[in-house]
């Protein structure tokens, strides 16, 4: 009728210490290899829990025990959202994104809007229009626009166009790099 096990307080409490040992073992593991956010890391280690050690505890403490794990590894500063964001910005920008995209991106892996603010101004303080720079790598990499020779850049255009707006940069800069020449482009590609 009753469960014995749910009633003794002694074995209980030996299955929460195993589950948050367990826990914070795959914590310490997902960190070293992978430097992720506090969104990614609470993510992983649900699954992991639903995965593995499934039945054991109610969600809720399962999410109290991970709560604690995050709060205990970002003390220790193991977790830092604020650098996190910033050097995935750079790493975005490095490979073309616009600011735009950057943004989303960030806000996808669960970042603060406050930390994505503060990496983008840190962006635009160190360098001059840097939408401008992640277009032309982008038009470099796609070798589209000013790449394509000269005879087919009008009937891409537009496929051009499209192709830098769902990159997430502005009509007028989009505008801008389309229109330049293959002399042009290739001395700015060059400074960037």
């Amino acid at each position: 009728m009753y469960n014995i096990k749910a009633m003794d307080p002694i074995s209980n409490k030996k299955d929460f210490e195993d589950l948050t040992a367990n826990l914070r073992d795959l914590a310490y593991s997902y960190i070293e290899k992978y430097n992720p956010s506090k969104q990614q890391i609470k993510t992983y280690l649900l699954k992991k829990y639903l995965k593995k050690f499934q039945g054991i505890k109610v969600k809720k403490e399962v999410t109290e025990i991970i709560d604690s794990i995050v709060l205990n590894l970002e003390k220790n500063k193991l977790l830092n959202d604020e650098l996190y964001s910033d050097v995935k910005a750079r790493m975005f920008l490095k490979r073309g994104y616009s600011l735009n995209k950057i943004s989303q991106s960030l806000r996808i892996k669960g970042i603060e809007d406050k930390n994505i603010k503060s990496s983008l101004e840190k962006i635009k303080n160190e360098k001059e229009d840097p939408d401008f720079a992640s277009a032309m790598k982008i038009c470099k990499k796609r070798r589209i626009g000013p790449i394509r020779p000269q005879s087919n850049r009008e009937l891409f255009y537009k496929k051009d166009m499209g192709i830098l707006a769902r990159s997430g940069f502005s009509y007028d800069i989009s505008k801008k790099i389309l229109s330049m020449d293959l002399k042009e482009f290739n001395k700015l590609i060059k400074l960037i």
